[in-house]
């Protein structure tokens, strides 16, 4: 018998009111970008003009309907999510989860600005939502990026010990270790924190524009599932 284990979950979401919001919420991002920019500009502190990314106090600076409501259809994408990942792993009985959203904030690129590999913490899940960007045959027919263009890569968690092993045919099953998941306006990709990823360059007629955030998801009867004691 053969059994595979710590698999590495990625979950895709789809905002069904994505056109309605994602249009707000753009014309919200630029405006905003624009007026910390020009904040910049008066402390004489240079700003990449093809890469922007603002704080993660967005639920703190935007008090709009349209962005409760995709606040909203996050925090149900993780419950969801979680829940189907740990089915079998949680006590049985109904599990009482509170979610706090430890830090959300919105990037906006073009002209080949990307952003490098990198994981995220103080979190157990993650997530990427794309508001805007180039539909997909615009996109791909790039002539330097092609499909590459503008894609959030995933690294595998093995990558890190990658380098210095030996690889033969007999491991060919490790080395593809990335995974390329395409922008599509209304996408929400879900995924665990420590996975190393990328926003790879992008260059369109429209901006890249996403909405990234970090989650913690506890329980009210208790996170040690297995007794763990820290002490």
């Amino acid at each position: 018998m053969i059994g595979n284990h710590w698999s590495v979950p990625i979950a895709s979401h789809i905002y069904d009111d994505a056109t309605e919001v994602n249009s707000v919420l753009s014309r919200v991002f630029q405006a905003m970008k624009a007026a910390d920019s020009l904040l910049e500009e008066k402390s004489e502190q240079s700003f990449p003009k093809r890469f922007y990314a603002s704080d993660d106090q967005l639920l703190r600076r935007i008090d709009l309907p349209e962005f409760t409501k995709l606040v909203q259809f996050f925090a149900d994408s993780i419950q969801k999510t979680v829940s189907t990942v740990n089915a079998g792993v949680w006590p049985p009985g109904k599990m009482s989860l509170q979610l706090e959203i430890m830090g959300c904030w919105f990037q906006i690129q073009n002209g080949m600005a990307f952003h490098d590999v990198h994981t995220h913490g103080n979190c157990s899940w993650s997530g990427v939502y794309y508001v805007q960007v180039d539909d997909t045959i615009g996109r791909v027919n790039h002539a330097d990026m092609g499909e590459a263009n503008g894609v959030t890569r995933f690294y595998g968690p093995y990558s890190q010990w990658q380098a210095g092993a030996h690889m033969d045919i007999g491991n060919a099953y490790l080395q593809k270790n990335s995974l390329d998941i395409y922008p599509e306006e209304g996408k929400l990709i879900l995924f665990p924190s420590f996975l190393p990823h990328m926003a790879m360059p992008y260059i369109g007629e429209k901006d890249r524009i996403i909405v990234s955030f970090n989650a913690q998801i506890h329980s009210a009867q208790g996170d040690r599932i297995y007794g763990f004691d820290s002490k």
